[in-house]
């Protein structure tokens, strides 16, 4: 998710804002710190304008 956040230019805030979440939670995602749900990781592609099945094969 880093990869594509970075490509697209998006700070974790810009990020966090476009999905309604806050920015830490980004952060702990990107770093493995926390595992994210189904919903959120819904939200996130939407703001990465991907499908969710997309963003889940950038993660493997």
């Amino acid at each position: 998710m880093a990869d594509e956040r970075k490509r697209q230019g998006l700070s974790y805030e810009k990020l966090a804002g476009k999905a309604g979440i806050h920015r830490t939670t980004i952060s702990l995602i990107e770093r493995g710190k926390q595992n994210p749900t189904l919903s959120l990781c819904k939200k996130l592609a939407d703001s990465l304008d991907l499908k969710l099945s997309d963003l889940i094969k950038k993660c493997e």
